[in-house]
């Protein structure tokens, strides 16, 4: 059976799904364990506060560069190589990062890590080839629903393990173990999944700008693209400065705020799996999208008004629903608009506009956290106006073409 036809089956390759979540479950695990340290790690260096921005923007511009080039290498020789070698790659890059000697080490690790971690474009494509058209938003939630049971289980792992009065020696133990579960999620590929692009592999090449004229011609993926570059933007500046937001404002080190990620985690796993293609099904992808970008500015209108921690962990429970309904939808959307041989390519410019927001957030809230410890926040609510607005015009142009 070919990829398009197991995509237009009903139910899809079941399997292949399964054993997909383990692997994107083991795969997130390594990499949560690691987001709630990294400001901890970065201060075991004497690093400044903005070098913590920088070590987050690093991972995000090789995510950047990578994402469209391994989504468009899937579409031509396949998902499984693709997942094979990033998933092993990005696990040598946490033994490198165990041992780096100082900060400017550290971000170059981190950068390479990016490279080697932009699959998710892959993993998308893989879910959308043995899917049908019309239960992909659920399935991608599902998939997303595996991304928030790996932050459940990192970060909390992560801040049991480490240690920061011991510096830099202290956070190896989360490493190593971030380490593991990526090659038990390499040796899950090499087992378990089958090849789903046997269709495809005459398709010719084309240079990366062909592909973003494509994109940009399309009057719903081009919005999509602007949705995701305006919403992870304010996000992503959000998660550089959480780490030391919530230490100013509540005292918090690396052990409490595993435990924040596993809380909302356990709801974005929850949301995921069972409200973002319920909602899709009933209301369309274009109106979900919209439900969660509400829902996420909400959650950050919250955040400078939380003078205890609760309050903020309920504006963060109200983040994560959005995202749970945003991010699926996103791919699936994009994934309807897409030629099949062009699937892979399309979602990687998706990931590749993401990864553009997590470079250039973290970098403007580094100036815009000096001047107001929340200054991020109000920032990213703001930025959600304009997401709305494009997501509105995709709802408009998809009701059109119905």
């Amino acid at each position: 059976m070919s990829a398009d036809q197991r995509s237009s089956a009903p139910g899809g390759d079941a399997r292949a799904l399964y054993v997909l979540f383990f692997v994107v479950f083991l795969n997130m695990a390594g990499f949560g364990v690691v987001i709630p340290l990294l400001p901890f790690y970065a201060q075991s260096f004497d690093a400044p506060e903005w070098q913590v921005f920088v070590l987050f923007s690093a991972y995000s511009l090789g995510n950047f560069i990578a994402e469209p080039i391994w989504g468009r290498l899937s579409d031509r020789i396949g998902r499984r190589p693709v997942l094979m070698l990033t998933i092993f790659g990005n696990g040598l890059t946490y033994l490198a990062l165990a041992f780096a000697p100082g900060i400017w080490a550290a971000v170059a690790v981190r950068l390479a890590s990016g490279l080697l971690a932009g699959n998710i474009s892959t993993i998308q494509g893989y879910v959308a080839d043995v899917t049908a058209p019309e239960r992909r938003a659920g399935r991608m939630g599902v998939m997303g629903a595996a991304f928030s049971m790996g932050f459940v289980t990192g970060p909390t792992l992560g801040g049991l393990l480490a240690h920061p009065e011991a510096g830099t020696a202290g956070f190896r133990p989360p490493l190593y173990l971030a380490f593991g579960l990526c090659m038990l999620a390499f040796l899950g590929v090499v087992r378990y999944l089958q090849e789903t692009r046997h269709g495809h592999r005459d398709t010719p090449q084309r240079p990366r700008r062909e592909g973003l004229r494509e994109a940009f011609r399309n009057p719903v993926i081009w919005r999509v693209l602007s949705v995701s570059l305006i919403s992870v933007g304010g996000f992503a500046g959000m998660e550089a400065s959480f780490g030391l937001w919530s230490e100013a404002k509540f005292g918090w080190g690396p052990r409490e705020i595993g435990l924040c990620f596993m809380v909302i985690g356990v709801v974005g796993a929850f949301a995921q799996s069972m409200l973002a293609g319920r909602l899709a099904r009933r209301f369309g992808e274009p109106q979900t999208l919209m439900m969660g970008l509400a829902l996420i500015g909400v959650g950050f209108s919250i955040q400078p008004f939380a003078a205890h921690w609760p309050l903020s962990l309920f504006g963060m429970i109200l983040v994560v629903l959005g995202q749970s309904l945003t991010f699926p939808n996103i791919g699936a959307t994009i994934s309807r608009a897409s030629p099949p041989e062009r699937q892979g390519e399309m979602l990687g410019l998706n990931m590749a506009a993401m990864a553009l927001a997590r470079i250039v957030g973290p970098l403007i809230a580094a100036p815009l956290f000096a001047l107001y410890v929340s200054g991020p926040f109000v920032a990213a609510a703001l930025l959600i106006l304009p997401a709305m607005f494009m997501a509105n015009e995709v709802r408009r142009h998809v009701r059109k073409a119905a």
